[in-house]
């Protein structure tokens, strides 16, 4: 599979993007014209750094307003066109695409078009060049990838094609398999694009919220299913607009970029497994059942905070790593695993140095472990590793996010006895104290905004995982962005992914405090939350004090018994409810840089998070903190 982007999609001086490319595993790049008329090289020396690269110039683009153009602007735009067949001709591409016509003096119909571009061919042909048509959405004329065409079926020359891009085709809801019938040899280059529903112009909407497949709401797979079953065998490329990506890492966006077109084209594998489409087979999306343990690296000072913190919640210490100054703690099927080996250069150590306490891994139970690596790595995440003692388990493992480590493990021998070969249990006569705590019913972790498509094609293109609907948590510095995503068929496995515009947020306080770290807090599941709220507080632990005018509202705003709003009120318990059924929220005091636990209980089929309390979580969060602005400990 021959992959290509457009400079204009990710961000940065020429060079740097060209280098951000190719490092993210592209075989070709478009050159957007004013990218290259703002570089000061000749174009010799372009193509130069793009062979040193490894990458083919697929395409020069865009040339505007050729067609159907009275005189004498006819003239100048064929005068335009042998120009930039020089140019191309220096820069060593042979493709160069012409965006149907916006000119308010431009000329329809179909055949006068189509003799233009019966005309350019020739001129093309004698350059040793050829020219794609594309149809803009919002071309005054022609936009329709059906009439584009049409002109270039009846302009019938070897040197013209047609262009088609994802995002003028669904856009406007044209139906993607209306490209089924167009011969594959005759479409020059497909260039790909996802974006958000959003009712916009439609200039408006391709040009500032583009994003890469996979991160928008676009029925793109249909859109290449239907190239597919054209024969098409040329470049898959993305031209991405988006405000955002401007202002990001060429790197990233460039490595998202490569992500989003082997997963594209895995899915289509997938569907139609009878088109040969010249991807690598890797192993199906991973089906997670559940998190097996979080991880955290602390300090020995901090360690008995934390300590006491879960013991609080009703954890019992079960395990002592044998050859490391790792402890074991757990709680119904819960496992909180605390690393406090800091010193040497281990990647605990290395991240407590960084970011201080905090949660840096977690372990996914997964049906074959060995196959989520492999996927994992296809789809361009790293692998992660690091040297183990006699008797340790080399368990699979990738980075994530905020260098994070996500662990897989399945029910092989091997993965399955781990916490017994590694771990000596602990032998006491005292009785284990028991909240209630049956599972971790979800992970939150927080990034800045820009990095938050990241990580949920992260997400969704190595895990059988569905995205829930974008919601918008307001906090007194601001908003912060929230998405969920679930495992499928049954979510077994979800994460909270919080993006955060400034550090005026509670949660960009805490990345910038905590340098980036990602875990910001833990959610785990009871059956009982009113027994568990009672057991916690025999056990000392101190619930996030809420408001009382929110539980006055609450009692107001879903019609609850009195008595039943004093017992949400006496635990701290917040409460939302939908049609589906209800949940049940207590938070924990922060810990740290702004750490926090979460205890919940689902009741009937109630799926979300509830967002309508993070307000008053926060609010409680805030007046809890330090004169410096610090969360208390």
């Amino acid at each position: 599979m021959r992959t290509s982007i457009a400079t204009v999609s990710i961000s940065g001086e020429f060079p740097e993007k060209l280098a951000a490319i190719a490092k993210a595993g592209f075989s070709g790049v478009e050159i957007f014209e004013n990218d290259f008329l703002t570089y000061d090289a000749a174009p010799r020396e372009v193509a130069k750094m793009a062979r040193d690269h490894g990458l083919e110039i697929t395409l020069f683009q865009p040339f505007r307003d050729f067609e159907g153009m009275p005189e004498p602007h006819r003239a100048r735009a064929f005068e335009r066109a042998e120009r930039k067949f020089d140019i191309m001709g220096e820069l060593g591409t042979d493709l160069m695409l012409i965006c149907s016509n916006v000119s308010p003096v431009s000329l329809g119909g179909i055949d006068r078009a189509a003799a233009d571009f019966h005309e350019l061919g020739e001129r093309a042909a004698r350059h040793g060049v050829r020219v794609g048509y594309e149809a803009l959405a919002w071309g005054r004329h022609i936009n329709d990838h059906r009439d584009a065409w049409e002109i270039v079926r009846r302009a019938d020359h070897t040197q013209v094609g047609l262009i088609l891009d994802s995002f003028h085709t669904l856009s406007r809801k044209i139906d993607p398999n209306s490209i089924r019938s167009i011969p594959g040899d005759k479409i020059f280059i497909v260039q790909l694009a996802d974006a958000p529903l959003i009712d916009m112009d439609l200039l408006y909407w391709s040009r500032h919220f583009r994003n890469m497949p996979g991160e928008g709401d676009l029925p793109v797979v249909d859109f290449m299913r239907a190239v597919a079953a054209t024969g098409y065998a040329g470049p898959l490329s993305l031209e991405i607009f988006n405000d955002q990506f401007r202002g990001g890492s060429a790197r990233a966006l460039a490595e998202d970029g490569h992500r989003s077109l082997v997963y594209l084209m895995d899915q289509v594998r997938r569907l139609e497994p009878d088109i040969r489409i010249g991807l690598t087979d890797m192993p199906p999306r991973v089906a997670v059942d559940g998190v097996e343990f979080v991880e955290f690296t602390t300090g020995a000072e901090e360690k008995a905070h934390l300590a006491a913190l879960l013991q609080s919640l009703g954890f019992a210490g079960t395990g002592q790593h044998r050859s490391r100054p790792v402890e074991l703690y757990s709680q119904g099927d819960i496992r909180i695993v605390i690393n406090s080996d800091t010193g040497g250069t281990s990647f605990a150590g290395a991240s407590y140095s960084v970011h201080g306490t905090n949660a840096y891994a977690f372990g996914l139970k997964v049906d074959n472990a060995e196959n989520a690596l492999n996927r994992a790595s296809a789809l361009d995440a790293t692998r992660f590793a690091e040297p183990r003692q006699a008797g340790e388990t080399a368990i699979p493992a990738i980075q994530g996010v905020g260098n994070g480590v996500i662990y897989f493990l399945d029910s092989s021998p091997a993965l399955s006895s781990v916490w017994e070969t590694e771990f000596a249990p602990l032998m006491t006569d005292a009785p284990q104290a028991d909240a209630g705590l049956r599972r971790i019913d979800h992970l939150a972790q927080t990034t800045r905004y820009d990095e938050m498509l990241t990580w949920l094609l992260f997400y969704t293109s190595i895990f059988e995982t569905r995205r829930t609907p974008m919601v918008d948590v307001v906090d007194p510095g601001g908003l912060v962005r929230s998405q969920a995503i679930e495992s499928l068929p049954e979510a077994g496995f979800r994460v909270t992914m919080n993006g955060a515009d400034n550090r005026k947020t509670f949660a960009g306080k805490f990345l910038a405090e905590g340098f980036g770290t990602s875990i910001q807090h833990i959610a785990f599941a009871t059956d009982d939350i009113f027994a568990t709220a009672k057991q916690l507080a025999a056990l000392g632990f101190q619930a996030l004090p809420i408001s009382r005018n929110y539980y006055d509202d609450l009692e107001a705003r879903f019609g609850l018994e009195p008595a039943f709003s004093d017992a949400l009120r006496e635990a701290s318990i917040l409460y939302d409810r939908d049609d589906r059924g209800e949940y049940f929220q207590i938070y924990s005091r922060t810990f740290g840089e702004g750490f926090f636990f979460e205890i919940v209980e689902r009741r009937g089929a109630y799926a979300g998070y509830g967002a309508m309390n993070a307000p008053f979580r926060i609010a409680a969060q805030r007046r809890l903190a330090r004169p410096d602005g610090m969360p208390k400990v």
